[in-house]
């Protein structure tokens, strides 16, 4: 069965079906990857054609349910039950109209069942239909389309300004301007002097930076050890005392010597008589 798509100038709807979204399994998400199409917001399912074999006893009861969850809320947006029960297994062709309803109100498919027997070889495909001007502006065709232009960038008439033209520019400028020559001077004496600057002033100034960054460096050295030392200071748990006193001894001996254990003695005696005569009739054996 095939569905070919209508193409018109006046009518913008565009007809067809999906792959077989339960060649994934049993249950199926309505995904673009499952079902071959673009999910576009104008597409509407119009139907659902499924087929399926069943596998059962005739006297077995059973009921399969071809299903989709409404992706917004509780319930399903479409489910379809077929009663097997006191029929032989056999194949099943069937296709549901259903009122256009949009792709984003469709959740997971699934193919269940309810008795005894089991579903093979399943087939579920949806017919389509895809409005192509949902946005007016995706082709010049849809009603309700603007042309919109670029709009028309208008000349600006402006005088370009010319610095030099300026009084008080060409007055700053002016070579006669006794300030100027002063600033020059000044400028020119100080690199005089910077220039002078001689050799050994400038060994001195990092002999004395150096000193200075390796007193820095010792000042900064004990303050850390003296922080590490402070972090040891065990002299506070020296003062801290426990509650407590002293444990008398509850246990009592009314006997100051415990009786000799008779039976104990009588046994050590047995077995130290018994230890002795095998000693001998080993020397016995040895003997002869």
């Amino acid at each position: 069965m095939g569905f070919w798509p209508c193409y018109s100038y006046s009518d913008p709807y565009t007809y067809g079906s999906t792959n077989n979204a339960a060649s994934v399994g049993l249950y199926w998400p309505m995904s673009q990857s499952v079902l071959g199409v673009d999910l576009a917001p104008g597409l509407h399912i119009s139907g659902v054609l499924y087929r399926y074999t069943t596998v059962k006893d005739p006297n077995d009861p059973l009921l399969v349910n071809v299903q989709n969850e409404r992706a917004n809320g509780p319930g399903y947006i479409f489910r379809e039950t077929d009663d097997w029960s006191g029929l032989p297994g056999n194949t099943i062709n069937k296709y549901v109209p259903v009122e256009l309803s949009p792709i984003g109100e469709w959740g997971r498919g699934s193919i269940t069942t309810e008795g005894q027997g089991d579903v093979k070889d399943p087939s579920v495909i949806y017919t389509y239909r895809l409005d192509e001007c949902f946005n007016p502006q995706s082709s010049p065709s849809c009603p309700g389309y603007k042309d919109l232009q670029d709009p028309q960038i208008q000349p600006v008439n402006y005088d370009l300004y010319n610095a030099l033209d300026d009084d008080a520019v060409r007055s700053a400028m002016s070579p006669t301007d006794p300030e100027l020559y002063e600033e020059e001077e000044e400028d020119e004496d100080m690199e005089n002097a910077e220039e002078e600057v001689t050799e050994d002033d400038f060994e001195r100034g990092l002999a004395a930076a150096q000193n200075a960054l390796t007193l820095a460096s010792g000042v900064s050295q004990e303050m850390v050890i003296g922080a590490m030392n402070a972090n040891v200071n065990i002299a506070s748990y020296y003062s801290v005392t426990m509650s407590g006193g002293v444990y008398q001894e509850s246990i009592n001996l009314p006997d100051s010597q415990l009786p000799e254990n008779e039976r104990g003695l009588r046994n050590g005696l047995a077995q130290q008589l018994l230890h002795e005569r095998m000693v001998e009739q080993q020397y016995i054996k040895l003997s002869f």
